[in-house]
């Protein structure tokens, strides 16, 4: 997560007194989320593997993936969107319910359907009438997009016209979704996209939000977050909530003045403000992954540059770190404080009565960080539940518990009916 991302935090923070007051007179509970309740709790994790056995096992009943765009340059079914359906059969095969992510602004505007334009708009429209009707057999859930205001995700479009992509593609998604629950997310509070999809309130199921404390610089590490969060949200939409990611990370620690200096030396310094004199060499010098991202979020702009490396959370994937102050206390960046954060993280969610669900990120260990590119940086490589041979870690026995007890509690609550 960015700086943009920490703005979009302080910009929410500042609505939380109101909202949190109101989110205390509001019930906790509503018809509409008594119904999706009844459903069940969505226990989920993101980015599986196809170890369906040992997934089942640890009790998730939810999976989360992306969507690749549908069609290919000649207008037919894209080969990487046949094989996203035969993936999802094989979850729905065995049990295991799919929540799916649609494809990316940038996405559909390669595909000459630019949602700006009445022409993209119109194809965008007919593009989620297909999706809706094609997917029935295949999935449970859609995430319109991900995380719009965040510009890895968003850019080119600016936050009105994204909240745009997402309602339009709601629109017309409503009246054919059947079972299939229609919602979307946001990187953490993002106040001003729950405001601008208010006019959509009547055509989704949920809001979602991406919720990872004491993961990333600039992003409160206190449990009682989750709390606030939750209720400015609920205040904020009055609409069932279902937190489409939130994890921990397992590993990881502060790098010394020492190392530190010796990073910036492979990369042809000796001090941080030595790299502002020369940025563009300094960027040429990252690893390609790095160098691509730095760029895009800089909307190729040579001046942002320095501050998006050493003021936003990129700094911690240059120094492969977590920094002395991006951690929960009483949850170590360990395999076992890990766990631990599962444990009571899970337990407090479900006891909310607007959470419809929640969905770990994720299940399995990254091989290099898809930020940096680096196989040695913590912040995208540690969140799995197994590690990278399939081992599970501590917390893949946490969520066992914990998502098998809120199963065992659904259940009861069937049978007393």
């Amino acid at each position: 997560m960015e700086e943009f991302v920490a703005n979009q935090i302080r910009y929410g923070l500042k609505y939380l007194p109101a909202n949190l007051a109101k989110s205390f007179v509001l019930p906790r509970r509503s018809a509409e989320t008594k119904a999706l309740r009844d459903r069940g709790f969505l226990c989920g994790v993101c980015h599986p593997n196809e170890n369906y056995q040992q997934i089942k096992e640890a009790n998730i009943g939810w999976v989360r993936f992306d969507i690749p765009f549908p069609f290919a340059a000649d207008g037919q079914e894209s080969e990487s969107y046949r094989q996203f359906k035969a993936r999802a059969q094989g979850y729905v095969d065995r049990g295991i319910k799919v929540m799916a992510v649609t494809p990316y602004p940038e996405d559909y505007i390669a595909a000459g359907m630019d949602p700006r334009t009445p022409e993209g708009e119109e194809k965008v429209r007919r593009t989620a009438r297909f999706l809706i009707k094609d997917l029935q057999k295949y999935v449970g859930a859609l995430q319109i997009t991900n995380e719009m205001g965040l510009p890895r995700f968003t850019l080119p479009l600016t936050l009105p016209e994204a909240a745009a992509f997402i309602g339009m593609q709601m629109e017309e998604m409503a009246p054919l979704r059947g079972d299939i629950l229609i919602g979307y997310n946001s990187a953490g509070p993002e106040a001003q996209l729950h405001a601008l999809m208010k006019p959509y309130a009547a055509y989704f199921d949920y809001v979602g939000i991406d919720i990872y404390l004491g993961c990333f610089d600039g992003y409160p590490g206190f449990m009682w977050v989750f709390d606030a969060l939750l209720r400015y949200l609920w205040a904020f939409t009055h609409k069932p909530v279902i937190i489409q990611e939130f994890g921990y990370i397992s590993g990881g620690a502060p790098k010394t003045k020492a190392e530190k200096r010796e990073i910036l030396r492979s990369y042809g310094v000796e001090r941080e403000e030595e790299a502002s004199t020369a940025i563009e060499d300094f960027i040429g010098r990252l690893p390609e992954a790095f160098r691509q991202h730095v760029k895009h979020d800089a909307n190729n702009d040579p001046a942002r540059y320095f501050d998006l490396i050493f003021h936003s959370d990129f700094k911690q994937h240059l120094y492969k770190e977590m920094t002395p102050t991006t951690v929960i206390p009483g949850y170590p960046h360990t395999p076992e404080g890990q766990a631990k954060f599962f444990a009571d993280s899970i337990d407090k969610l479900y006891r909310t009565p607007y959470v419809l669900g929640a969905f770990i990120y994720c299940y399995t260990d990254a091989e290099r960080c898809y930020v940096c590119g680096q196989e040695d940086c913590p912040v995208e490589t540690r969140w799995g539940l197994v590690d990278r041979a399939g081992n599970p870690k501590p917390a893949y026995y946490a969520v066992q518990k914990q998502f098998g007890r809120i199963r065992f509690l659904t259940n009861v609550e069937r049978y007393s009916k």
